[in-house]
């Protein structure tokens, strides 16, 4: 959807320009111009608000979906390797967690266009003022689409770990498992040292409670901070620490 929003902005800009700009080749400084391609710009971010919203619930509501699934899978693996039989039910809690991520991701798909038509529209405004040529124009518009394409993926790997986290936790007490074991991904480029080996890679936490984190100041779980990779393995129902 991003991909598609950028090419039909590129397109209708650059129609706008050829039919307001005096000099195609320069942009001036006359109002006209500039009132015509703001109005380009506020119509296409009607246009694109409106289809992102009526998106969003169906893309939200098939994400969780999709999340819960994959995780009862993995979760049913693991204890039939240990020998044990379970039947996941929707419960009120997992209910309450897939509910919570729906209505978060309608929010964060909304903000996609709403994010991206604000600064195109700043962007076209400074270039009039400033009188750029339609080739830089577009150029502007390329690093738009990219910034706009991380941030979406950024949400789209937050959320996918926040909610992994939180419906493996719902499953867990379903299934009887009070504990799991922390365990460092080394996959991210900037990891945070607090959660690396030595210090917390493969150490057993109880999950209802988290592990409280000394740099962040509170109680978190695996995965939950953002750009957090981090992951656990249950322990097997019934589990207790050598310390209790």
């Amino acid at each position: 959807m991003i991909d598609t929003m950028s090419k039909s902005v590129a397109f209708w800009l650059e129609r706008s320009y050829k039919n307001n700009i005096p000099e195609i080749s320069k942009l001036t400084h006359d109002s006209s111009p500039a009132v015509a391609l703001r109005q380009t710009v506020r119509a296409l971010a009607r246009r694109w608000q409106r289809r992102f919203n009526e998106a969003a619930p169906q893309l939200a509501q098939y994400f969780a979906t999709e999340v819960q699934k994959r995780n009862d899978v993995a979760l049913k693996r693991i204890l039939r390797e240990a020998g044990i039989s379970v039947r996941f039910k929707m419960t009120r809690a997992l209910n309450d967690v897939m509910q919570a991520s729906i209505t978060e991701n309608v929010s964060l798909i909304k903000s996609i266009p709403s994010q991206y038509f604000t600064q195109i529209e700043g962007m076209v405004m400074r270039a009039v003022q400033d009188g750029r040529t339609l080739g830089e124009m577009t150029d502007e518009l390329k690093k738009r689409y990219g910034v706009t394409t991380r941030r979406a993926q950024l949400i789209s790997r937050d959320q996918n770990n926040k909610l992994n986290s939180a419906v493996q936790r719902a499953r867990y007490d379903e299934a009887g498992i009070e504990y799991a074991i922390w365990r460092h991904s080394h996959a991210g480029f900037e990891p945070r040292p607090s959660h690396q080996k030595a210090s917390r890679d493969n150490t057993v936490y109880k999950i209802s409670e988290g592990w409280y984190d000394p740099h962040e100041k509170k109680r978190i779980w695996p995965g939950t901070l953002i750009n957090c990779r981090c992951y656990y393995k249950p322990c097997p129902p019934g589990y207790r620490p050598p310390t209790e």
